[in-house]
């Protein structure tokens, strides 16, 4: 397995926010980033457009390796939802998917966060080991139950998917 100090060998992915220009190229690595659901080339424009002050693009010699798209919730201000997280196959194993959503916290749209949340398959290995780490390197709890269920709604066409949530504010206050 590879860490981030493996990009200290190489260039290190810059990690920005996103601009309309960057859809069409975050289309193309969500999609080439099985078992991650693939939304219209549209949706992607518009999060890096509307959500940009919480989405993260990680760009490495002019493409795109990294994605975490996310959105604090409308109805509880202090969570912030992360609706996907993409690490290309060149830059898996490396913590970038961790170093994106550490990135994404310290940004100033999140500092009022207490809470992350996220939902994942059962199936989707990358996704749980991604949270757990995090999650475990801040010393915080990681929460997990069925939220959006195979039968009632998805009809049978879809895995039902586990909200994740993980209590930065106690993790904090342990800290401190």
């Amino acid at each position: 397995m590879r860490h981030a100090r493996d990009f200290s060998r190489k260039a290190f992915p810059v990690l920005r926010k996103p601009e309309a220009e960057d859809g069409p190229r975050v289309w193309d690595l969500v999609r080439s980033c099985k078992p991650l659901d693939e939304n219209s080339m549209y949706c992607n424009l518009i999060q890096c457009d509307h959500f940009r002050d919480t989405c993260v693009v990680a760009e490495l010699n002019d493409e795109v390796v990294g994605w975490i798209s996310a959105y604090v919730l409308p109805y509880d201000t202090d969570t912030v939802f992360v609706w996907q997280v993409a690490v290309s196959e060149a830059a898996r194993g490396t913590g970038l998917g961790s170093i994106m959503l550490s990135s994404l916290l310290r940004r100033d749209a999140c500092r009022d966060i207490k809470s992350l949340q996220t939902t994942i398959t059962r199936d989707n290995m990358a996704s749980w080991a991604l949270f757990r780490k995090f999650s475990q390197a801040r010393g915080a709890v990681l929460k997990s139950q069925a939220h959006f269920t195979q039968t009632q709604h998805f009809r049978d066409r879809q895995s039902t998917e586990y909200m994740v949530t993980i209590d930065l504010s106690e993790a904090t206050r342990l800290a401190a």
